[in-house]
């Protein structure tokens, strides 16, 4: 998992180098003021193209200790048009992904609690959403031959998007620190305290581990 570099990008251009519309610029700027907790380290991501006239990606690890215990990636999306499948002009699209100890890997309600993580980490944050749809997988990896004394390593993986409901704004900042309270919970910190931290906390996982 590469680790996330100093700065976000900043994607408020559309392909043929115009401006983005005012909406899209204000969200931009509102992820940019995002600050989350010490263990999460945001950087910028070339956007992608192809999905919408204007786009804007963050990248982000969580580490602990020294090590790394999850990483991922959000995209806004903006079309002035509006997209069906949205029900909406924007859409957002995340990656969170993390080791899994294995007797985390084993509970068959882990992919249910780890999407509840999700939908509680928005909820806490106020963060309206509407169509929202993904995937959480979980990966085994065995070793055989000379590497046969390796331990199975089991990876979660949760793919994500949804469309926020408050129009943006300074409010998409509640979108990003949303889900870096999901790759926390996936890192297995425990919840935040204090000014700033999510109103209502997430099940704990488990401590962090070293990967």
């Amino acid at each position: 998992m590469a680790a996330a570099r100093a700065h976000q990008a900043d994607g408020t251009a559309g392909p043929g180098g115009e401006e983005a519309p005012r909406p899209f610029r204000q969200a931009v700027a509102a992820l940019a003021g995002v600050r989350p907790r010490p263990e999460v380290r945001l950087g910028p991501l070339p956007p992608p193209r192809r999905l919408a006239p204007f786009a804007h990606a963050v990248e982000a690890s969580v580490e602990a200790e020294g090590e790394e215990l999850a990483d991922g990636r959000f995209v806004l999306l903006h079309d002035p048009a509006g997209q069906d499948a949205w029900r909406g002009s924007f859409r957002v699209v995340t990656l969170a992904r993390a080791q899994l100890e294995p007797e985390m890997a084993a509970d068959p309600l882990l992919p249910e609690v780890t999407w509840s993580w999700l939908t509680g980490a928005l909820d806490a944050r106020s963060a309206g959403y509407a169509a929202e749809g993904g995937t959480v997988t979980r990966a085994d990896s065995h070793s055989f031959g000379e590497l046969a004394g390796r331990a199975v390593r089991s990876e979660l993986e949760i793919r994500a998007s949804w469309t926020p409901r408050d129009g943006l704004g300074e409010a998409a900042a509640g979108h990003l620190a949303a889900w870096c309270d999901l790759l926390c919970q996936c890192a297995g910190l425990p919840p935040e305290e204090g000014e700033g931290a999510a109103v209502v906390p997430l099940p704990q996982r488990r401590g962090p581990q070293p990967l």
